[in-house]
């Protein structure tokens, strides 16, 4: 084995980085807005698109590189972004925001909001399904049920108070 050649550079570092730097942000973009909720929280058909979109991503974001410190230098440029994605959300709430989506209002003073409800793919079923996981039989008595960012539902009754359920969206099944 030629331990040298495992080390060289083919491709330029610099190129490596603005390429990772690329498809990071372009992949973080597509699945902020795609996949609207965290990825503790996405199904077996988010999954593929995930692996799919790895594959597909791959040539572009290597320009052909065959070293192990081409691979290193470009894992940690994707690494780097994630972690400093991280810590800038958590410094600036601004940002966090555009990280993370907000808790979205699923039910309102015993009220289905049914725009919500279309824009998460959530059935009828599929919420009334999750009301029972948190001891709610009827909708009206919830004063409020939020879907959160990490595709938990949270539900604050009228009678009790917040009770969040670690359920998931029948798109993150």
């Amino acid at each position: 084995m030629d331990w040298s050649s495992l080390l060289e550079f083919n491709v330029s570092p610099l190129e490596l980085v603005v390429r990772g730097t690329a498809i990071y942000w372009f992949l973080f973009l597509v699945f902020r807005f795609v996949l609207h909720r965290g990825v503790g929280g996405i199904g077996v058909a988010d999954v593929l698109l995930v692996v799919l979109v790895a594959d597909a991503s791959q040539n572009a974001m290597t320009g052909g590189y065959t070293t192990t410190a081409e691979g290193l230098v470009l894992i940690s440029t994707l690494v780097g972004w994630n972690y400093l994605l991280d810590w800038a959300a958590l410094q600036f709430p601004v940002l966090a925001r555009f990280v993370e989506p907000r808790p979205l209002l699923l039910i309102r003073r015993g009220r289905i909001v049914h725009r919500n409800l279309r824009a998460e793919h959530l059935t009828m079923a599929d919420l009334h399904s999750h009301l029972r996981q948190s001891g709610v039989n009827k909708v009206a008595e919830v004063r409020r049920a939020y879907m959160e960012s990490d595709g938990n539902l949270s539900v604050i009754r009228f009678d009790r108070g917040p009770s969040k359920t670690p359920t998931r969206s029948k798109a993150q099944k």
